[in-house]
């Protein structure tokens, strides 16, 4: 999968290239309504993106809605844990004014 950024003051994120971050991906543990663990490998000349990362995605129920917890194991060292809880947060935004 590969994501571009589309805006000009994003120039300069990707980890593929200045725009662009690819990475491949597996499911490695599915708990239907439960809980979801896939492990991302990034695509990067940089040894700082580069590797191999999980997310643990868990799913509570919660009054008006769902509880969604998110837990990141060996985070590459060249992203930053607030870049990388701002893209998640700003992607579960995107997800719930889908769903809404």
């Amino acid at each position: 999968m590969s994501l571009t950024y589309q805006n000009p003051e994003d120039v300069g994120r990707g980890k593929t290239s200045d725009d662009t971050d690819t990475f491949q991906a597996r499911f490695a543990e599915l708990v239907p309504l439960e809980k979801i663990v896939w492990v991302v490998e990034f695509e990067s000349q940089e040894p700082g993106f580069a590797g191999e990362m999980s997310i643990t995605t868990r799913f509570a129920d919660a009054e008006g809605g769902t509880e969604v917890t998110m837990l990141f194991d060996n985070l590459p060292e060249g992203v930053s844990p607030e870049d990388n809880e701002m893209g998640t947060r700003s992607s579960l935004q995107k997800l719930a004014a889908l769903l809404e």
